[in-house]
């Protein structure tokens, strides 16, 4: 069922104070001064003398009766003489006997007709014009609908209901206006003030606690002022229940989804039995309150939210509660609230000097979100010349204004619940004195990348000109990619470089002068000569041992000028080529097949238009590689390619991570081992220097550094180095003294040595090329340690020292 839309707000015209009278101006300037401060009293609309054309009222939406008459509001303001016209369905309205214009700019339709028999029909959409010397202003459109009545589509059915219980009634009708609905029983109107009686707009009865003299039959009557429809008769009829038995809580109706325009009232219906008889509540699904303000319930259950806003859309949940239990059944339904298009920014009459650039801007908002259009003196205006549209409308930019771009414009916001509109107006300001346009503007291709353009010098104020101003852009670009060339005064003619080949563009020139630009001349268009095309960049990639695939990029321009790619072939020993094959400017690939392994071939691309062939590019490709890998490289297992390529990342990663520790660890151990080895050479130059007491009291826990030099002063003897590492060694000086013997200054084992400790333990750490030997012993009642032992540390560590530090020997057991 069609809805009549809702009228949009509308905005009064800025009021401005009235032009003092001639009179006033020659009164003292502090008298004057004092009169323009006094408030003075508001004008009257009616007058309209001051004030930019605007309406006063607009026509709004509405439903007229077939036969009857109806006037459509309008009145115009603005500075006279305003004209006021009509336009139905877009085209001009002409005045005739059915219609009439009255003086205040409405229209009277004296009997509205509908469309019979092939006959003229009064409804359409309607707009009210008004026009004076600035320009052209158009109303909203308001719909206008004959009043109708159709049959009932759902007629009330018989109830059958038990005595406490609820019974319900339904009927459906359309018509315009929305019809009324009401009930009779028994051919009696029912009493709407009765409490359990409940009517709900749509078309319900609702009757609760059902009694005996409840039965009858009810008629659903409706009416509105096409005319009155009453629907089938249904009984009702009450049956005895017996006491205190129980049901289960049911919801026998539940809330529609509703589609409804703000201000409207939206009706949610519940109906819930049960015994005991359940609690109805309501909740919004998103969780957030539904409030007060506005809200009602309806007889035992139906939400009625009265003036909807946007704000009311939303999921409803009819809940019907067994009380004192958690026993619950639920429903819902979606209500959806529209509103018509309002302006939140509206557009502001601005005046630009000829030639700058000219904004407007508004922002309306609604539900949906509207359509905005924008119209110059009641035409509809698209982008396109200096004219763009930004930001979905809301924004027009005209660029280059001149005298011709003087108008009203409108910014125009539609949706489905409604629309409106709001003007403003350009006025072009033009400085005295400056030039009109340049003359004769002429284009002429010279190559396929230049044209050369000239003009005459414009006929009034040229000794002022200080410059022109070349405007370039392609025929096919929008104005915004438009670029400029400046050009001396005393020059008339130009030669545009760097232009693309087989293109057309759009010249047109300023004149400058201090005071401004002169308006711009009358564009003219040129189109640039075509050329062959250049060669094309060609890649060739093997695809196996006889076959292999050309790669280039397309150029669909080619299309556009007959032209394509051509594709020759040959191996290097053939006298021709295979070919032309003949390939479309769409198309960037090709391969060859069946090619013979051991040849190498040339291949050559090259592109062709209307303007001929352009230069080809040329490859020499030998298949005699891929053929030896085809042979030598079994096929791929694809599954373990993808594996790999899978975790390749992951070892890269890993890898880079091992790598970089070990070079930092690498740096510092590199750092603090010259550190050591200098210290530790200075500790073993004092403990092996020659001994100042007799030798058995040397201590014989020495660090002995294998591949150091003595210092000079402090070497020892062959001999003397051979008793110490016995002493240090015994296993090894033991293992080794049958090689000793022969040496002379050998010194034999002393027999009545005691045996070597097996709990003496060697290690051997490498420390930039020495081997530092240290040893261990364990706790301090080992039968190997002397009376004079040294107490070993628990751990030697790494052999590094610190500056200032010394090594301590490492505990050895003494000769006994």
């Amino acid at each position: 069922m069609a809805k009549p839309r809702t009228a949009s707000p509308r905005r009064l015209p800025a009021l401005r104070r009235p032009r003092l009278p001639p009179p006033l101006l020659s009164l003292p300037p502090l008298l004057l001064l004092l009169l323009l401060l006094l408030p003075l009293p508001a004008p009257s609309l009616g007058l309209g003398h001051s004030a930019e054309l605007a309406f006063s009222v607009e026509p709004n939406d509405d439903i007229a009766n077939p036969g009857q008459p109806i006037v459509l509001g309008c009145k115009a303001e603005g500075t006279p003489p305003v004209q006021v016209s009509w336009r139905k369905n877009g085209a001009e309205l002409p005045e005739g006997p059915h219609t009439t214009l009255l003086a205040n700019g409405s229209l009277l339709i004296h009997h509205f007709r509908l469309e019979q028999g092939g006959g003229p029909s009064d409804e359409g959409d309607y707009e009210c014009v008004a026009q004076n010397r600035f320009g052209l202003l158009v109303s909203r459109k308001a719909r206008i609908q004959a009043a109708t009545m159709s049959d009932f589509h759902v007629h009330p059915q018989a109830v059958m209901g038990e005595e406490g219980g609820v019974a319900r009634f339904q009927c459906q009708i359309h018509g315009l206006p929305k019809p009324l609905i009401t009930w009779e029983k028994n051919r009696v109107p029912i009493n709407t003030d009765h409490e359990r009686y409940t009517l709900l707009p749509k078309g319900v009865l609702q009757i609760t606690g059902l009694r005996t003299e409840d039965s009858g039959v009810f008629h659903c009557v409706a009416s509105n002022i096409a005319s009155v429809r009453v629907s089938h008769g249904a009984r009702l009829t009450v049956s005895g229940s017996g006491p205190g038995t129980y049901k289960e809580p049911t919801i026998l109706v539940g809330p529609e989804n509703l589609t409804l325009t703000v201000h409207q009232t939206a009706v949610l219906e519940c109906v819930a039995t049960g015994n005991p008889r359940p609690i109805v509540s309501w909740s919004r699904l998103d969780g957030r309150p539904i409030g007060v303000e506005g809200i009602q319930v309806l007889g035992t259950g139906n939400l009625i939210i009265s003036d909807v806003t946007v704000q009311h859309s939303g999921v409803y949940v009819c809940a019907a509660n067994r009380p004192g239990t958690r026993v619950r059944r639920t429903a819902q339904g979606r209500l959806v609230v529209q509103a018509p298009a309002e302006f939140v920014q509206h557009p502001q009459s601005i005046s630009r000097p000829a030639g700058t650039t000219a904004m407007f801007t508004c922002q309306a908002q609604g539900e949906p979100p509207p359509h905005v259009t924008w119209l110059k003196n009641g035409q509809v205006l698209g982008a396109g010349g200096h004219v763009r549209l930004k930001n979905n409308n809301s924004t027009l930019s005209i660029s280059g204004v001149g005298p011709e771009d003087e108008a009203i414009y409108q910014c125009v916001a539609e949706n489905i619940a409604g629309s409106s509109q709001a003007s403003a107006r350009l006025t072009v300001l033009w400085a005295e004195g400056l030039p009109g346009p340049p003359r004769n503007v002429r284009a002429v291709s010279v190559s396929s990348t230049e044209v050369r353009v000239s003009w005459s010098e414009p006929l009034a104020h040229t000794k002022e000109i200080i410059g022109y101003v070349l405007h370039i852009r392609k025929a096919a670009d929008s104005p915004k990619l438009e670029y400029q060339e400046a050009v001396s005064k005393s020059t008339f003619q130009h030669l545009v470089r760097d232009l693309e080949p087989s293109t057309a563009y759009s010249f047109y020139i300023k004149a400058y002068t201090p005071r401004g630009a002169s308006l711009a001349s009358v564009p003219t268009l040129a189109s640039t000569l075509g050329e062959a095309p250049v060669p094309p960049p060609l890649s060739v990639r093997l695809l196996g041992s006889s076959s292999l695939q050309l790669l280039w990029k397309p150029w669909p321009r080619l299309a556009q000028h007959n032209g394509g790619f051509k594709l020759f072939y040959r191996p290097v020993s053939a006298a021709s080529f295979t070919g032309p094959i003949l390939l479309p400017g769409t198309v960037s690939s090709y391969n060859l097949s069946q090619l013979d392994p051991s040849t190498v071939y040339e291949v050559k691309l090259l592109a062709y238009n209307q303007h001929g062939d352009g230069n080809a590019t040329v490859r020499f490709v030998s298949l005699k590689g891929a053929s030896e890998r085809t042979a030598l490289t079994p096929p791929c297992d694809c599954r373990k390619e993808e594996v790999t390529n899978h975790t390749s990342t992951t070892g890269i990663v890993i890898g880079i991570h091992i790598g970089v520790t070990c070079i930092i660890f690498c740096v510092l151990f590199l750092l603090f081992g010259q550190r050591g080895r200098v210290l530790l050479c200075k500790d073993v130059e004092n403990q092996l220097s020659p001994p100042q007491g007799p030798r058995s009291q040397r201590d014989p826990g020495i660090l002995a550094l294998n591949g150091v030099s003595r210092g000079a002063g402090g070497q020892l003897g062959r001999d003397e180095k051979h008793v110490e590492l016995e002493q240090l060694f015994p296993t090894a000086g033991a293992a080794g003294a049958a090689g000793a013997a022969g040496q002379p200054g050998s010194r034999p084992t002393d027999p009545g040595a005691p045996a070597p400790c097996e709990e003496t333990q060697l290690s051997m750490v490498q420390l930039q090329g020495f081997n530092l030997v240290a040893g261990r012993t364990t706790e301090a009642t080992s039968p190997c340690a002397g009376p004079g032992s040294i107490p070993a540390p628990q751990d030697v560590g790494s052999g590094l020292l610190s500056e200032g530090q010394t090594t301590q020997p490492p505990a050895v057991a003494a000769p006994q």
